[in-house]
Protein backbone atom coordinates (compact mmCIF):
# COMPACT_ATOMS: atom_id res chain seq x y z
CA UNK A 1 0.00 0.00 0.00
CA UNK A 2 2.67 2.50 0.81
CA UNK A 3 4.90 1.61 -2.47
CA UNK A 4 1.30 2.43 -4.07
CA UNK A 5 0.83 5.61 -2.50
CA UNK A 6 4.46 6.65 -3.17
CA UNK A 7 4.02 5.87 -6.79
CA UNK A 8 1.11 8.12 -7.16
CA UNK A 9 2.57 11.42 -5.41
CA UNK A 10 4.10 12.75 -8.49
CA UNK A 11 1.09 11.98 -10.58
CA UNK A 12 -1.12 14.12 -8.37
CA UNK A 13 1.66 16.85 -7.90
CA UNK A 14 1.52 17.08 -11.63
CA UNK A 15 -2.13 17.00 -11.73
CA UNK A 16 -2.10 20.03 -9.18
CA UNK A 17 0.77 21.77 -11.27
CA UNK A 18 -1.67 21.46 -14.34
CA UNK A 19 -5.12 22.87 -12.42
CA UNK A 20 -3.18 25.72 -11.00
CA UNK A 21 -2.00 26.89 -14.63
CA UNK A 22 -5.23 26.47 -16.12
CA UNK A 23 -7.03 28.53 -12.91
CA UNK A 24 -4.40 31.40 -13.48
CA UNK A 25 -4.21 31.36 -17.55
CA UNK A 26 -7.09 32.73 -19.03
CA UNK A 27 -6.01 36.34 -16.50
CA UNK A 28 -2.67 36.60 -18.74
CA UNK A 29 -2.40 39.69 -21.40
CA UNK A 30 -3.35 37.40 -24.77
CA UNK A 31 -0.46 37.27 -27.29
CA UNK A 32 -0.43 38.90 -29.83
CA UNK A 33 -0.01 37.29 -33.54
CA UNK A 34 3.22 38.23 -34.21
CA UNK A 35 4.31 36.73 -30.90
CA UNK A 36 2.51 33.28 -31.59
CA UNK A 37 4.07 33.41 -35.37
CA UNK A 38 7.49 34.02 -34.00
CA UNK A 39 6.98 31.15 -31.24
CA UNK A 40 6.13 28.55 -33.78
CA UNK A 41 9.01 29.83 -35.76
CA UNK A 42 11.21 29.44 -33.32
CA UNK A 43 9.89 25.26 -32.86
CA UNK A 44 9.94 24.98 -36.56
CA UNK A 45 13.61 26.10 -36.44
CA UNK A 46 14.62 23.88 -34.06
CA UNK A 47 12.86 20.51 -35.22
CA UNK A 48 11.57 21.05 -38.49
CA UNK A 49 10.09 17.84 -38.81
CA UNK A 50 8.67 16.66 -35.63
CA UNK A 51 7.09 13.60 -34.93
CA UNK A 52 5.54 11.22 -32.11
CA UNK A 53 7.08 9.10 -29.90
CA UNK A 54 4.66 6.08 -30.43
CA UNK A 55 6.41 3.26 -32.25
CA UNK A 56 3.43 1.87 -35.11
CA UNK A 57 3.92 0.55 -38.71
CA UNK A 58 0.59 1.96 -40.75
CA UNK A 59 -2.62 3.76 -39.38
CA UNK A 60 -4.20 0.61 -37.62
CA UNK A 61 -1.24 0.25 -35.18
CA UNK A 62 -0.91 3.82 -34.62
CA UNK A 63 -4.49 3.76 -33.65
CA UNK A 64 -4.00 0.56 -31.31
CA UNK A 65 -0.84 2.15 -29.53
CA UNK A 66 -2.58 5.51 -28.78
CA UNK A 67 -5.36 4.03 -27.25
CA UNK A 68 -3.13 2.01 -25.30
CA UNK A 69 -0.86 5.52 -23.99
CA UNK A 70 -3.63 6.58 -22.17
CA UNK A 71 -2.61 6.91 -18.53
CA UNK A 72 0.88 5.11 -19.57
CA UNK A 73 3.95 6.71 -21.11
CA UNK A 74 4.97 6.26 -24.90
CA UNK A 75 7.82 3.93 -23.44
CA UNK A 76 6.07 1.65 -21.63
CA UNK A 77 3.52 1.52 -24.59
CA UNK A 78 6.15 0.92 -27.00
CA UNK A 79 7.50 -1.74 -24.97
CA UNK A 80 4.40 -3.76 -24.72
CA UNK A 81 3.48 -3.02 -28.54
CA UNK A 82 6.49 -4.94 -29.48
CA UNK A 83 5.05 -8.35 -29.17
CA UNK A 84 1.68 -7.34 -29.46
CA UNK A 85 1.91 -6.21 -32.98
CA UNK A 86 4.05 -9.04 -33.73
CA UNK A 87 1.63 -11.42 -32.58
CA UNK A 88 -1.30 -9.20 -34.40
CA UNK A 89 -0.34 -6.86 -36.73
CA UNK A 90 -3.75 -6.34 -38.48
CA UNK A 91 -7.68 -6.24 -37.26
CA UNK A 92 -8.35 -9.78 -38.19
CA UNK A 93 -4.91 -10.62 -36.27
CA UNK A 94 -5.99 -8.89 -32.93
CA UNK A 95 -9.44 -10.02 -33.18
CA UNK A 96 -7.87 -14.35 -33.28
CA UNK A 97 -6.10 -13.29 -30.60
CA UNK A 98 -9.17 -12.25 -28.29
CA UNK A 99 -9.40 -10.44 -24.92
CA UNK A 100 -7.01 -12.96 -22.60
CA UNK A 101 -4.07 -13.03 -25.66
CA UNK A 102 -3.87 -9.29 -26.22
CA UNK A 103 -4.14 -8.66 -22.05
CA UNK A 104 -0.80 -10.72 -21.60
CA UNK A 105 0.86 -9.13 -24.46
CA UNK A 106 -0.04 -5.13 -22.31
CA UNK A 107 -0.58 -6.63 -18.72
CA UNK A 108 2.72 -3.96 -18.00
CA UNK A 109 0.35 -0.93 -18.52
CA UNK A 110 -2.45 0.30 -16.65
CA UNK A 111 -6.29 -0.85 -17.05
CA UNK A 112 -5.00 -3.30 -18.98
CA UNK A 113 -8.27 -5.53 -19.17
CA UNK A 114 -10.08 -2.85 -20.09
CA UNK A 115 -7.77 -1.66 -22.67
CA UNK A 116 -7.24 -5.52 -24.26
CA UNK A 117 -11.20 -5.24 -24.42
CA UNK A 118 -11.23 -1.98 -26.55
CA UNK A 119 -8.18 -2.92 -28.99
CA UNK A 120 -10.11 -6.37 -29.78
CA UNK A 121 -13.60 -4.51 -29.98
CA UNK A 122 -12.54 -1.96 -31.85
CA UNK A 123 -10.75 -4.34 -34.49
CA UNK A 124 -13.77 -6.32 -34.52
CA UNK A 125 -15.68 -2.52 -35.53
CA UNK A 126 -13.28 -1.67 -37.86
CA UNK A 127 -13.77 -5.03 -39.90
CA UNK A 128 -17.42 -5.23 -40.14
CA UNK A 129 -17.91 -0.89 -40.43
CA UNK A 130 -14.79 -0.09 -42.38
CA UNK A 131 -13.51 -2.63 -44.52
CA UNK A 132 -10.49 -3.32 -41.48
CA UNK A 133 -9.47 0.44 -42.44
CA UNK A 134 -8.86 3.00 -40.29
CA UNK A 135 -11.40 5.63 -41.43
CA UNK A 136 -9.87 8.84 -41.91
CA UNK A 137 -12.72 10.69 -40.20
CA UNK A 138 -13.06 12.02 -36.58
CA UNK A 139 -16.89 11.15 -36.01
CA UNK A 140 -16.43 7.83 -37.14
CA UNK A 141 -12.70 7.40 -34.95
CA UNK A 142 -14.70 8.18 -32.24
CA UNK A 143 -17.55 5.77 -32.22
CA UNK A 144 -15.10 3.02 -31.92
CA UNK A 145 -14.21 1.61 -27.46
CA UNK A 146 -11.55 3.51 -26.09
CA UNK A 147 -11.48 6.24 -28.70
CA UNK A 148 -11.89 9.80 -27.40
CA UNK A 149 -11.54 13.05 -29.84
CA UNK A 150 -7.44 13.12 -28.66
CA UNK A 151 -7.05 9.62 -29.81
CA UNK A 152 -9.25 10.51 -33.25
CA UNK A 153 -7.17 13.93 -32.96
CA UNK A 154 -3.50 12.14 -33.10
CA UNK A 155 -3.91 9.77 -35.93
CA UNK A 156 -5.34 11.81 -37.85
CA UNK A 157 -2.82 13.88 -37.73
CA UNK A 158 0.50 11.45 -37.93
CA UNK A 159 -1.60 8.40 -40.30
CA UNK A 160 -3.14 10.88 -42.71
CA UNK A 161 -1.49 14.02 -41.89
CA UNK A 162 -4.29 16.30 -41.55
CA UNK A 163 -3.64 19.76 -39.33
CA UNK A 164 -6.02 18.53 -35.91
CA UNK A 165 -4.37 19.41 -32.43
CA UNK A 166 -4.52 16.88 -30.04
CA UNK A 167 -4.31 18.09 -26.60
CA UNK A 168 -2.93 15.75 -23.88
CA UNK A 169 -1.76 16.59 -20.32
CA UNK A 170 1.27 18.31 -21.66
CA UNK A 171 -0.30 20.66 -24.21
CA UNK A 172 -3.10 21.34 -22.18
CA UNK A 173 -0.81 22.60 -18.92
CA UNK A 174 1.22 24.87 -21.69
CA UNK A 175 -1.30 26.34 -23.65
CA UNK A 176 -2.36 27.75 -20.17
CA UNK A 177 0.89 28.34 -17.94
CA UNK A 178 2.24 30.41 -20.81
CA UNK A 179 -1.26 32.16 -21.54
CA UNK A 180 -0.81 30.82 -25.41
CA UNK A 181 -4.64 29.52 -25.36
CA UNK A 182 -6.13 29.57 -22.26
CA UNK A 183 -8.94 26.82 -21.31
CA UNK A 184 -10.91 25.24 -18.60
CA UNK A 185 -11.05 22.10 -20.98
CA UNK A 186 -9.11 20.43 -23.76
CA UNK A 187 -11.67 21.27 -25.97
CA UNK A 188 -11.53 24.93 -25.38
CA UNK A 189 -7.78 24.56 -25.32
CA UNK A 190 -7.83 23.26 -28.30
CA UNK A 191 -10.55 25.37 -30.37
CA UNK A 192 -8.06 28.42 -28.95
CA UNK A 193 -5.17 27.06 -30.53
CA UNK A 194 -6.99 26.40 -33.74
CA UNK A 195 -8.06 29.94 -33.90
CA UNK A 196 -4.74 31.87 -33.29
CA UNK A 197 -2.08 29.36 -34.86
CA UNK A 198 -0.85 30.60 -38.51
CA UNK A 199 -2.19 27.62 -41.05
CA UNK A 200 1.39 27.11 -41.91
CA UNK A 201 2.13 25.48 -38.36
CA UNK A 202 -0.55 23.77 -37.53
CA UNK A 203 -0.05 20.34 -38.56
CA UNK A 204 2.93 20.05 -36.93
CA UNK A 205 2.32 22.60 -33.81
CA UNK A 206 0.59 20.14 -31.33
CA UNK A 207 3.83 17.60 -31.68
CA UNK A 208 6.06 20.75 -30.97
CA UNK A 209 4.13 21.57 -27.94
CA UNK A 210 3.66 18.46 -26.46
CA UNK A 211 7.63 17.33 -27.27
CA UNK A 212 8.50 20.89 -25.32
CA UNK A 213 5.55 19.99 -22.38
CA UNK A 214 6.99 16.68 -22.18
CA UNK A 215 10.89 17.72 -21.58
CA UNK A 216 11.23 21.36 -21.07
CA UNK A 217 7.51 23.03 -19.62
CA UNK A 218 7.66 20.38 -17.62
CA UNK A 219 4.63 20.26 -14.87
CA UNK A 220 6.90 19.95 -11.55
CA UNK A 221 9.96 22.10 -12.49
CA UNK A 222 9.88 23.44 -15.68
CA UNK A 223 13.05 24.21 -17.38
CA UNK A 224 12.65 27.78 -18.14
CA UNK A 225 16.84 28.29 -19.23
CA UNK A 226 16.26 26.01 -21.88
CA UNK A 227 12.68 27.40 -23.37
CA UNK A 228 12.58 28.92 -27.19
CA UNK A 229 9.69 30.63 -25.99
CA UNK A 230 10.40 32.06 -22.26
CA UNK A 231 10.58 35.87 -23.39
CA UNK A 232 6.67 35.45 -24.74
CA UNK A 233 5.30 33.40 -22.02
CA UNK A 234 2.86 35.18 -19.35
CA UNK A 235 3.85 32.63 -16.71
CA UNK A 236 5.46 34.77 -13.58
CA UNK A 237 7.15 32.18 -11.80
CA UNK A 238 9.94 31.04 -13.78
CA UNK A 239 12.85 29.01 -12.78
CA UNK A 240 16.26 30.74 -12.59
CA UNK A 241 18.98 29.53 -14.41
Amino acid sequence: MLEEQAATRPARRRAVANAAAAAIGGAFRPWSADEVATAFARFEAANPEPEGELDYHDPYTLLVAVVLSAQATDVGVNKATRGLFAAAPTPQAMVALGEEGVAQHIRTLGLYRGKAKNVVELSRRLIAEHGGQVPPDRAALETLPGVGRKTANVVLNIAFGLPTIAVDTHLFRIANRTGLAPGKTPLEVELGLERIIPARFLLHAHHWLILHGRYVCKALKPDCPRCLIADLCRWPEKTPA
